[in-house]
């Protein structure tokens, strides 16, 4: 499929015809599931006219194609429009003219060729993986007119090289892809307009190359610079110490009341807008402290966002009185020359409290202040089991549970909300109906938390989000009835639970435990996921053993993703992610996916913590790949299997090595045979390959 007269493929949707047709090749596009057909008979009737790869059998040419439509797939998944055999943009078509692999300065076309933005992508692809690279003597991809014919990272290359000599595209991303769904590469290599070029780690979809990846993909892989994310996650970690300063050095705030003096102050600076509140009235006054000020705004701010019952807004104010009733903070400071209240006002307002208001974002803002004052000031978040999920599983759990917008969703250990702002979040972005839109902010947003101050946090973020109305309740999720909770509908649970806080003689404090209690309260057939610790699915006790057997004789498990160690970091704590079906029995025949996502593409970075390389998005696509069968994989990453409740639910437990030994492998084996073999009768143990009993 290389030359003038190959072989061109009428893709639906974006694919036009880059060659005149041969006979017998369909006039019109055709679907892609009756195509491979139709292109094996055309390989078949006109195996003496047509040209194929090297290998001219009908079977390899099968594989071909399938490897051509299986590439299609995944570009149509990640909404990447690309050209088969050609392209549609005129000078590029001009180049191809003279872009015959056979170095003759004929015509020659890649498999695929188009624009993402201002990026040129072309791909070349092949079958075998044994075709994927060919490297010269000195390591580099080799350019010799076998290799750029046989290889399909050779291939990719030469075309890039000449599309970026005999066209204004000064950046081009050839991909050389080779394999099958189940087991493939996908090497890109980026070339500027000098002719340079650079290969790149490989990935295992096209999502990089979308049009709202592509930028931050050449930034991170390519320029090895920053995103506009990270720099905005940067500036918060900043931000954040900063503010903790303030708080320890002009006010001596305790820990748990550091994160309730920033809800607050978010709250007061909602009135700005409403003339209720101004920054330039706080002035250090004795007898209406700059304190009682902020609390009034906070209260007016409660009630126009029609906080109710009057219990909880009761409740967030008294929260929220150490804001009036500290009095250090209240008065001037000489360094200063404010109130500490009114410089972390004023810092708020100019950072924080604008990201909120004008970033449509699912980031847990408030959230990650708490967990950056915990971890500068040793709070008791750890002691309490408390550990903050970060947005990227936050955003994942959506993803992997498919949530609708007209779905209901429980939180019962909700934190400071994250799991909510995340579905908040997502099912806004998935409809446009106003009338839904208000509902899922009214009605369908369930949180339960049971402590005083991250109750507070949590309502005051659905309230910066939007969200007066939000149902959450500060109790004790364990000692709710399941059935009464039944009664709402949820139909989706999420969950992060207390770690580290079951024992023997509280097997209810377990983190499986958690888990059956929320299986528990949802509604028939609801979809449940929980990130735990890997040792709550193994079932290191009696007492969590026999809790995994009580859920499956109620809930169906669907699958378990072991996570990346660092992904609570700095915790110490190895998490997975379990996501079940409630209210219906496992059957025992049932096939459950364990997957290994330890590989996620986030890296701990020195004095940041955890954060995003370029191939993170990449690999994510993988998981919900594999994940909802769009695409096959081998046992290293997916295991599909029937389960009992005493097996340990974790990839590692089911893993066996699948892949057939290839003849590098054999020859490898035996040379190292042949080496111990050598050494051992040069040292005198020769008897040790003696045959008989009497060695």
């Amino acid at each position: 499929m290389q030359t003038a007269q190959s072989l061109s493929i009428p893709f639906p949707e974006f694919a036009t015809f880059a060659t005149l047709p041969q006979e017998g090749l369909p006039q019109e596009p055709l679907h892609a599931h009756i195509l491979e057909e139709n292109l094996l008979n055309i390989c078949k009737s006109n195996e003496n006219s047509l040209p194929l790869h090297p290998e001219t059998d009908t079977d390899m040419a099968k594989k071909e194609i399938n490897t051509d439509l299986w590439v299609y797939e995944m570009l149509k998944e990640a909404n990447i429009t690309l050209t088969a055999q050609g392209s549609n943009i005129d000078e590029v078509n001009e180049a191809l003219k003279t872009a015959s692999k056979n170095q003759t300065g004929k015509v020659g076309f890649p498999e695929y060729c188009g624009v993402v933005k201002d990026f040129l992508i072309v791909i070349e692809d092949k079958a075998s993986l044994d075709k994927h690279i060919a490297l010269d003597d000195k390591k580099l991809i080799a350019q010799d007119q076998k290799s750029v014919k046989d290889y399909a990272v050779n291939g990719a290359l030469f075309y890039g090289l000449h599309i970026a000599s005999n066209t204004n595209f000064h950046k081009v991303i050839a991909c050389g892809v080779s394999g099958d769904s189940k087991r493939h590469r996908i090497t890109p290599v980026f070339i500027n307009e000098r002719g340079d070029y650079q290969q790149l780690p490989d990935l295992e979809t096209f999502i990089s190359f979308a049009a709202h990846n592509i930028d931050d993909y050449y930034l991170k892989e390519i320029l090895k610079e920053d995103t506009d994310a990270e720099k905005q996650t940067a500036d918060l970690i900043k931000d954040a110490a900063t503010l903790h300063e303030y708080l320890r050095n002009y006010g001596s705030i305790k820990d748990t009341d550091k994160p309730l003096v920033v809800s607050g102050i978010m709250l007061a600076l909602r009135e700005i807008e409403n003339k209720a509140f101004s920054i330039e009235e706080l002035n250090g006054d004795h007898i209406v402290t700059d304190g009682k000020k902020i609390f009034n705004a906070i209260q007016t701010n409660l009630a126009r966002a029609q906080v109710t019952p009057d219990t909880k807004r009761d409740k967030l104010l008294a929260q929220f009185s150490v804001i009036k009733d500290t009095e250090k903070i209240n008065i001037i400071d000489d360094r200063l020359g404010k109130t500490p209240l009114k410089l972390y006002t004023e810092f708020l307002y100019n950072s924080l409290y604008n990201s909120i208001r004008y970033n449509n974002s699912a980031e847990d803002y408030l959230g990650r202040f708490y967990g950056e004052f915990m971890s500068y000031s040793g709070g008791d978040g750890q002691t309490l089991g408390i550990v903050l999920t970060p947005k990227h599983i936050t955003e994942l759990f959506c993803d992997l549970i498919d949530i609708q917008p007209t779905d209901i969703v429980l939180d019962p250990c909700c934190g400071t909300a994250g799991f909510l702002i995340a579905a908040m979040h997502k099912m806004l972005q998935l409809t446009d109906d106003q009338q839904l839109k208000r509902n899922i902010r009214k009605n369908q947003l369930h949180g339960i938390e049971l402590q005083s101050y991250m109750f507070t946090i949590a309502t005051t973020n659905m309230i910066l989000r939007g969200d007066g109305k939000s149902n959450l309740r500060n109790t004790d999720f364990l000692k709710e009835n399941p059935h009464q909770l039944q009664l709402k509908g949820c139909t989706v649970g999420m969950m992060n639970p207390p770690y580290s806080q079951g024992s023997k003689q509280a097997p209810e404090l377990y983190e499986i435990a958690f888990t059956e209690h929320m299986l528990d309260s949802l509604a028939q057939e609801a979809r449940a996921i929980v990130i735990i610790p890997q040792s709550a699915v193994t079932g290191k006790t009696k007492e969590e053993q026999s809790i995994k057997a009580n859920i499956l004789k109620k809930h169906t498990l669907e699958g378990v993703i072991t996570l990346n160690k660092e992904t609570f970091y700095g915790v110490g704590t190895n998490p997975c992610i379990a996501i079940f079906t409630a209210q219906v029995p496992h059957d025992k025949n049932h096939l459950c996916k364990f997957i290994n996502f330890e590989d996620d593409g986030y890296q701990v970075a020195k004095h940041v913590g955890l954060v995003e390389t370029a191939s993170a998005k990449d690999k994510k696509q993988h998981l919900l790949d594999v994940w909802f069968n769009r695409t096959d994989t081998d046992s290293k990453f997916c295991v599909e299997t029937t389960i009992e409740a005493d097996d340990e639910w974790l990839h590692a437990f089911y893993y066996f090595n699948d892949e057939i030994p290839t003849e590098e492998d054999f020859k490898k084996t035996m040379a190292d045979y042949l080496t111990f073999e050598f050494n051992m009768l040069t040292h005198g143990r020769g008897y040790l390959f003696e045959k008989g009993e009497d060695k």
